[in-house]
């Protein structure tokens, strides 16, 4: 049931994740799966929440899920946790006052809920007293008409989230606004871009990043700048005897990692670490979304037996969000940067396989099913496959990017 599923992430004030909106494919409308009340059904759940369950999709933050009119009115599975679970209701799924009696339910029985896709109707007012969050999308309602409602909504005790919030300076408008909340892909975007010339701090980071692109792999110079560099120092060692990475041997030092790792792994490795580096005054998730990106695209790769060294692949993934980090044009970054042609050709918006590989990461991310099975069609593997292949990625993503992240925030808030 879980294996087909996407997340978005929903980012508090500071940029911090607060939770994942999570889209089932074998569900209408992206809704979580229908399950009758038989016990098979029941059984079916049970089995892959265990073997895949939402806290691993999630990273231990909330979920915000949207149900079927069936399951609601039928009652919610019993294998969801309402600690962990916010129930997300709208008026496209029952008629108002049955979507009412459906509310002070769910409220009787612990679950957060999130009134979803508000739009700013008074009719709505009769939920308020038994939501929690109301969730505003920008796109179908207009500023003045928010900033009115914002004094109602804020009276009634519930959080707020901006949805469609694709710009730094929206965030910031509807941040001033009084949302606690916002979801969409604002943080994955420069912020303002700037054609200054990096720093040369950031520029050392940059070469480490071109090394990780090349054939050959200068183990002396890497090492000589991970020795001077307290920081990167730390983060190597706390990497590299990540469970995730190493399960067997304590690793202290560059060159017992790669006699461990191999050349291939250590080059993913200095790739990633400088990346982390150069996102320290950034949101997290823009971080740990390049991490999962990496990790689908080496794996697709992989599959589809394109050459791994250099892991173009993976590179391919790390590198995409180059240009948020760096809040530089995608084409000024690729300039400076001594990249694999391939990988620089599909960053800088060619098309070829690697390109490819990074549109079905973007399909997976935006739950586009129909992207993702004509994909799967072009590339000739099975969308099943791709399904465990992105799981995969977001649990490596999940695992890892408290080890290269210097500020990474608690779970569960």
């Amino acid at each position: 049931m879980f294996a087909f599923i996407a997340r978005q992430p929903i980012l508090d004030r500071k940029r911090d994740v607060f939770a994942y909106e999570l889209l089932f494919r074998d569900g209408k409308n992206n809704c979580f799966p229908d399950a009758t009340r038989d016990e098979r059904t029941e059984k079916l759940i049970a089995k892959h929440y265990l073997t895949l369950g939402l806290d691993d999709i999630s990273c231990n933050k909330k979920s915000f899920i949207n149900f079927q009119k069936e399951t609601l009115v039928n009652g919610l599975p019993a294998v969801l946790d309402p600690s962990n679970v916010v129930v997300e209701l709208s008026d496209t799924v029952l008629p108002h006052d049955a979507l009412l009696d459906v509310c002070r339910q769910v409220k009787n029985t612990g679950f957060t809920i999130a009134l979803d896709d508000h739009n700013l109707d008074p009719k709505w007012d009769d939920f308020l007293p038994y939501v929690d969050i109301v969730k505003v999308n920008i796109m179908q309602s207009d500023y003045d008409g928010i900033a009115k409602s914002m004094p109602r909504l804020l009276d009634s005790n519930v959080k707020l989230v901006a949805e469609q919030i694709d710009t730094q300076q929206d965030f910031e408008i509807y941040r001033d606004m009084g949302f606690d909340y916002f979801q969409g892909y604002f943080f994955a975007k420069p912020e303002a871009i700037k054609q200054q010339n990096l720093p040369t701090s950031k520029l050392t980071l940059v070469e480490l990043m071109g090394v990780s692109s090349s054939e050959t792999f200068d183990i002396e110079r890497v090492n000589s700048v991970i020795e001077h560099d307290v920081g990167l120092s730390y983060m190597l060692l706390r990497f590299v005897n990540n469970p995730m990475v190493n399960k067997r041997y304590k690793i202290t030092s560059l060159r017992h990692a790669i006699t461990y790792m191999g050349e291939v792994e250590l080059k993913k490795f200095v790739a990633l670490l400088a990346l982390a580096n150069l996102n320290d005054d950034k949101p997290i998730e823009l971080l740990h979304l390049s991490l999962v990106r990496a990790k689908f695209c080496d794996l697709v790769a992989r599959e589809a037996k394109k050459g791994d060294n250099p892991p173009v692949g993976f590179l391919v993934g790390l590198f995409s969000l180059l240009d948020a980090i760096l809040d530089q044009h995608m084409d000024t970054l690729l300039n400076q940067l001594p990249i694999d042609d391939d990988v620089k050709f599909a960053l800088s918006g060619g098309q070829n396989d690697l390109s490819i590989y990074l549109v079905l990461a973007k399909a997976f991310e935006s739950a586009n099913w129909l992207k993702v099975i004509r994909i799967a069609g072009l590339l000739k593997i099975d969308q099943k496959r791709l399904h465990s292949m992105f799981n995969q990625a977001i649990i490596w993503g999940n695992g890892l990017r408290q080890s290269v992240s210097p500020h990474f925030p608690e779970s569960k808030v």
